[in-house]
C-alpha cells in the first residue's frame, strides 16, 4: 500500500511561507515539502514574514520561533492581529522544546507548534491537520 505521506500529490495546491533563517535548514525542508507538491516560498526573518503574509497570502505560515530583526513570536502575534491574515494557519517551528514553549506558542496565536529536529511525517500530519486535509 502506498503512503500517503510521500505523495508527490500530497501538498498540491498548498502555498507555504517557510519563515526559517538556518539556509541549510531551509533548503532541506523546502526540497523535502517540494517533493510533495507544497508551493514553497520563504522569509529569513520576522519582519519579512509579515510583509510576504500580506502580500502572498499563503495557505500555511511554517514559522521559526528564533529569528533575526523581528522573533516569530511577535511576527505571529502581528499576523493573527491583522484580519486580512488572521485566519492563515501559522505552525510554530523551533528548537525550543521547554515545557512551556508550546503554550508560549499558543498564546502568540501560533494555531499549532513542532520542534526541530524536522521529524518530517509528524509535521505532515501537523500540517495537512491545518489544512483540513487530513490522512490516515
Amino acid at each position: 500500500m502506498k503512503d500517503p505521506l510521500r505523495s508527490r500529490e500530497l501538498g498540491e495546491g498548498v502555498h507555504v511561507l517557510l519563515v526559517e533563517d538556518q539556509d541549510l535548514n531551509a533548503d532541506m525542508l523546502r526540497r523535502r515539502l517540494q517533493k510533495r507538491g507544497f508551493r514553497v516560498s520563504r522569509a529569513v526573518d520576522g519582519e519579512e514574514a509579515l510583509h510576504m503574509t500580506a502580500e502572498l497570502q499563503p495557505d500555511l505560515v511554517l514559522m521559526d520561533m528564533s529569528l533575526p530583526v523581528l522573533d516569530g513570536w511577535e511576527a505571529t502575534r502581528r499576523i493573527k492581529a491583522d484580519p486580512g491574515q488572521a485566519s492563515i494557519p501559522v505552525l510554530a517551528l523551533t528548537a525550543h522544546a521547554m515545557g512551556d514553549d508550546r503554550q508560549k506558542a499558543l498564546d502568540a496565536g501560533c494555531d499549532d507548534y513542532d520542534t526541530k529536529p524536522v521529524d518530517l511525517r509528524r509535521l505532515l500530519r501537523k500540517m495537512l491537520s491545518l489544512l483540513g486535509r487530513e490522512v490516515d
